[in-house]
This record gives structure tokens, sequence and C-alpha cells, in this order.
């Protein structure tokens, strides 16, 4: 008779048991989790040398190769830093705005492509991110935030929203800019890249490319004087418009047989 792995008859024992418990984390793994916890409350600050790997080996109680493997993985998280040389050590790492970009992308990247999470949850959280983004901007933004807003719209007699989707991203971070949240730039930003890559932008029409242009502009016209309410409403205008026309475009969804999606 064959053998059960101790694995399979750990788990099988747990599953009849029924109690509500969570398997033990390697120890390298919950010494990082400690750790992590510290800097993310502030116990441990910005630029703060961390004990030596012995004198936190001692104070975990376990190996210092476990203290190192915890430290790799937090390195690779972008919390702590390694310095060589006299005055090194390992130090709590300054919060990065370019790393959160990229960590978010890459996540979000991933939870798209794998069909996690769908076009039409991509598109209602970038609805909630920037219908208030441009009601803030009409209130706050200054007179160099305007002018970066109106360099950002398109400038000749035709518009091809397929080559020039730099941008149209780029007037949307323009308005988050103008909001005075710098968060607000930080998490939508990476759902720009996801949409870039994502749908096929040579299936839209001229005819949607020069509406688009036209929402920028009136959009534009709300924030200059001020208007937080119609800026709002004519994102959230914008929005929807993008919205089946995206639907429409996505790479994951075979191309239409008709007229339109040929043009």
């Amino acid at each position: 008779m064959q053998t059960e792995p101790a694995s399979a008859q750990s788990e099988a024992l747990v599953e009849q048991s029924g109690l509500p418990v969570s398997r033990v984390l390697p120890a390298y793994q919950q010494v990082a989790n400690q750790l992590q916890e510290l800097i993310m409350k502030g116990t441990l600050a910005v630029g703060e040398r961390l004990p030596a790997e012995g004198e936190m080996a001692l104070q975990f109680g376990v190996s210092r190769s476990t203290v190192r493997e915890a430290l790799r993985g937090l390195s690779s998280q972008s919390l702590v830093m390694t310095k060589r040389g006299v005055n090194g050590g390992t130090f709590v790492a300054e919060p990065s705005a370019e790393h959160v970009l990229t960590y978010l992308e890459t996540t979000i990247g991933l939870l798209s492509g794998a069909d996690v999470v769908s076009v039409d949850e991509i598109l209602e959280a970038r609805e909630l991110i920037e219908v208030p983004s441009a009601r803030l901007a009409a209130l706050r933004r200054d007179e160099d935030q305007l002018q970066r807003l109106k360099a950002t719209l398109d400038t000749g007699a035709e518009v091809d929203l397929a080559a020039d989707f730099e941008g149209h991203r780029d007037f949307h971070v323009a308005i988050m800019e103008a909001s005075g949240n710098r968060l607000l730039e930080v998490i939508a930003r990476p759902m720009f890249s996801v949409l870039r890559t994502r749908f096929m932008r040579d299936r839209a029409s001229p005819e949607f490319g020069a509406a688009v242009d036209r929402d920028h502009r009136d959009i534009c016209d709300a924030i200059a004087a001020g208007d937080a309410e119609a800026s709002a409403r004519l994102m959230h205008n914008h929005l929807e418009r993008l919205r089946s026309m995206y639907e429409r475009i996505d790479r994951v969804a075979p191309p239409e047989i008709d007229g339109d999606s040929a043009g």
C-alpha cells in the first residue's frame, strides 16, 4: 500500500479538524513581516540604521542567514537599502513615488492580463479618481498648471488617437497634478499604462479621436474658468465616451466585423 506524503497527510488533518488556523510562515518571512510592520508604523524611521545582522538574529531567535534572507526580501521591495564601508549597514529606505508607480503598474497589469480584473473595473476605478480630480483642479490650479494642461491639447487639424496616446495620457496627468493631491496621480498613472498595452487603438475611428479632442478642450475651458461642477460633469461624460470605445477595442475581445471597426 502506497504511503501518503507527509505534507498531504498534514493538509488532510487540518481539513478534518476544521480549526481556523493559518500555516506557520517560514522564519525569514516572519522576520521580514515584523520589520515591515515597524517600518510602516514609523517605529523604524526613514534613514534609520537597523541593528547588525548578528544582533537581530539574537533578538528574533533565528540564525543570521534567516535575517539576511529577510533583509533581502525587504530590499527587493525597496523598504531597506544596504550601504558598504565604515559607516555602512542596512537602513530604512526613503519612499519613492516611482517605485510605487512601478509596483502598481506591474500588479495591475498582471491582474488585467490574467483577467482577474475586468476592463469595466479598470474604467470604473479610473472614473472614481478622475472625476474628483477635475473638480479639484478647477478649484486649485495655478497659472503654470493651467498652461501645462493647455500644452497637452492637440493642435493639428486631424487627431490620430492611435499615435497620440501619450498626449491623451499627459492631459489626464496634468489635471491630476493641478488637483493638488499627489496620491491621485500615483494611483491613476499605472492604469494608463495598462490601458495602453491592453487596447488596440488602431480600431478607433478618426471621428472618435476628434471627439476626444473636443472633450479635452471643453474640460480645459471649464477648469480655466474655475467651474468645478462643470469640470467634473464633463470629465464624467468624457470617460463614458472612452468606456464605450475601450470595450470595443479591447485586445482580448475579437474584432467586430463591420464597416466602422474596419475603418
